[in-house]
């Protein structure tokens, strides 16, 4: 298997969907705004194997102190092989100067997180209006 890396912002809607639904993601069953949202972050890194979409990840910030990741995702096929470690550290290296790095994790995401050098956030704790179903 050899995986290619890419932050091109041209992915097909079908090949996001699929990897998102495979995910069980809610976000699938909104596909024009999943992949504008996905095309429209200030970073985007995609994974390949040949011509399936394995994985993506994105970073949503400001430009200057703060990034937020809010998507990552892989194939289950391939999990546990490195793919979502090397997406993360493709983004986060854009951002390695910056103040703060911010994501939310639950269930197994928590253990790949700190793995990832992510530490609970203090006291804080994680608040949205979420309208998804995944949760």
């Amino acid at each position: 298997m050899q995986i290619t890396y890419s932050e091109t912002r041209e992915l097909p809607l079908e090949k996001v969907v699929a990897l998102y639904k495979a995910n069980d993601w809610s976000a699938a069953d909104k596909p024009e705004l999943l992949l504008s949202a996905l095309k429209n972050s200030h970073g985007l890194v995609s994974a390949w194997d040949g011509e399936t979409l394995v994985g993506v990840g994105n970073a949503i910030s400001e430009g200057y102190l703060v990034v937020y990741y809010p998507h990552l995702l892989v194939l289950p096929s391939h999990q546990s092989q490195g793919i979502g470690r090397s997406i993360m550290q493709r983004l986060m290296s854009n951002y390695q100067d910056f103040h703060m790095h911010l994501l939310v994790a639950d269930g197994q995401a928590i253990e790949f997180y700190k793995k990832c050098g992510f530490e609970r956030a203090g006291q804080t704790e994680s608040m949205w209006i979420y309208q998804g179903h995944d949760h």
